[in-house]
């Protein structure tokens, strides 16, 4: 049973390095390739788990193989379009000014119900109003609403305004986090002088978030609401 234990947290480690390797991105944002080299790498991890005389050297390496060989790839496909294009494939217009393009559909087997669930995402029922619809490589859809359809932005109504970056967690169940105090250019002693206000203690303090103009939302342990 332990030698289970030790070989399952092993393994473990391996797969989040490798995960980690091959970069951020979420399963239905997964290139073909990067797909593939998931499932074969969760493959190959349950073997020596589930017949011990496997040796643990016949689960990492294979793994670790796949994962260079895939962060190779990701460098070639940068640096070639064509090897780009023939791994993940190519973007595919399949409306344009509100014409659906069966025969893309078709190439692409994408189902009716398929698209309209994607259009839906976008909060988009009718396919009139799009103006442009691409399918990604990754199978996601990407649409681009007719003008009449675009919400108003404060451009359109000639408004002013300051950009700011949004909110950071400064202190998180009980803790300063200092990168995003740094980055959102306040110091110890705001935070100090602000808890001192509230005559509350670091510890006490589910969450604070902060911007750079020092607006915050700080909640209590225990509170259900933040008070500014």
């Amino acid at each position: 049973m332990s030698i289970v234990f030790i070989r399952a947290i092993i393994l473990y480690i391996i797969v989040i390095f490798s995960v980690r390797l091959m970069g951020k991105r979420q399963i239905g944002e997964l290139q073909p390739s990067e797909l593939v080299i998931t499932i074969l790498v969760s493959n190959i991890a349950t073997l020596p788990l589930e017949d011990l005389n496997i040796p643990l050297s016949m689960g990492i390496l294979p793994i670790l193989s796949l994962v260079c060989f895939e962060v190779l790839m990701s460098w070639g496909t940068l640096r070639s379009k064509r090897l780009r294009h023939i791994v993940s494939g190519s973007p595919k217009v399949i409306i344009k000014d509100g014409v659906l393009d069966q025969k893309v559909m078709k190439d692409l087997r994408f189902s009716v119900d398929d698209l309209m669930t994607a259009l839906r995402g976008s909060s988009i029922f009718d396919i009139s109003d799009v103006q442009f619809a691409v399918v990604e490589t990754n199978g996601s859809v990407s649409v681009y609403e007719k003008y009449s359809r675009r919400n108003v932005i404060n451009q359109d109504m000639k408004l002013k305004g300051e950009s700011i970056d949004p909110p950071m967690i400064i202190i998180s169940d009980g803790k300063i986090i200092k990168q995003s105090l740094e980055e959102s250019g306040l110091t110890n002693k705001w935070v100090t002088d602000l808890l001192n206000k509230k005559h509350l203690a670091e510890t006490d303090v589910f969450m604070l978030t902060a911007d750079k103009s020092g607006n915050y939302t700080l909640i209590k342990k225990g509170d259900s609401n933040g008070k500014n």
